[in-house]
């Protein structure tokens, strides 16, 4: 076990899966205190039966503002501070053409990738002022960076997810909180699947499903995986990186350093989750 951590206490919201999983495990072994916002109920209780006294799980939709703020408030009761916000939850979002979204879904998407991060500054921020000091973390994404990666309102939220990231550098910096994003690439996580309605387990069977064709897509020859972005997420929440703030960190094997010959034939996604459906359905 390391102490990079050590006496620390993290949020991390959309933390029973993929990314947020991966960054709780992580935390932990580092010597944090961690709390997990998230609305996947079944895997919550299932990690408080199993990750100990220094973790705890808070039902939490961050959508509803409510909701949030019973999270941080959960967190300061049950271990008094909050060092680290890790606003990671999110989804793949209302896809279809522009003149084909269906506005139920913007709002809702909208609600979790862009609304839901805001919430947590708005209630991280008082308990860190009154500390005098936090690191507060966002997962952003590559496809916030360049056009092509995502869905277009995927696309829009996490290019303004990484803009306040910076905006609320400018201004938490006179407190001693930091503000930063990440930006994952290629990520095999159940994200992917998150429109597919197949089911959680189904959706973890997609995410390594997905390995061997992220492989295809940047300079680094292999899939990214949660750790990737927990041990950078773990830099953030750490005094290792206490004069890094306002900076939108990309984590993509070389994705966006630029194009790669031959990349237009590396993954279609449409097949790929027609193939996934197709060998699942007959399994």
């Amino acid at each position: 076990m390391g102490e990079r951590l050590k006496d620390k206490v993290a949020v991390i919201t959309g933390g029973t899966s993929g990314i947020g999983r991966g960054t709780v495990d992580l935390f932990l072994a580092e010597g944090a205190k961690v709390v997990v916002g998230d609305v996947q109920e079944h895997r919550g209780e299932e990690m408080t039966l199993t990750l100990g006294d220094n973790f705890s799980y808070c039902q939490t939709d961050v959508s509803q503002e409510a909701d949030v703020k019973n999270l941080v408030d959960h967190t300061v009761e049950k271990f008094g501070r909050v060092d680290c916000m890790f606003n990671n939850a999110g989804f793949g979002g209302v896809g279809g053409q522009l003149d084909e979204i269906d506005m139920d879904g913007f709002d809702t998407s909208v609600g979790v990738l862009l609304k839901g991060v805001f919430l947590g500054y708005k209630y991280a921020v008082p308990v860190m002022k009154k500390q005098g000091s936090g690191s507060i973390i966002s997962t952003a994404s590559v496809a916030g960076l360049q056009a092509g990666f995502g869905p277009q309102v995927y696309s829009a939220c996490k290019a303004a997810v990484a803009h306040l990231a910076k905006t609320a550098a400018l201004e938490l910096g006179e407190f001693n909180i930091r503000s930063n994003a990440i930006c994952p690439g290629g990520i095999a996580t159940p994200i992917f699947a998150s429109a597919l309605e197949l089911g959680a387990n189904a959706a973890d069977e997609f995410a390594e499903f997905m390995k061997p064709r992220l492989a295809k897509l940047q300079p680094v020859a292999r899939s990214g995986v949660p750790n990737d972005i927990a041990e950078m997420a773990l830099f953030l929440a750490s005094d290792a990186s206490t004069f890094v703030t306002g900076q939108i960190i990309a984590v993509d094997g070389g994705l966006t350093a630029g194009r790669m010959r031959g990349l237009s034939d590396a993954v279609n996604f449409e097949e790929t989750i027609n193939e996934f459906l197709s060998t699942h359905q007959s399994s």
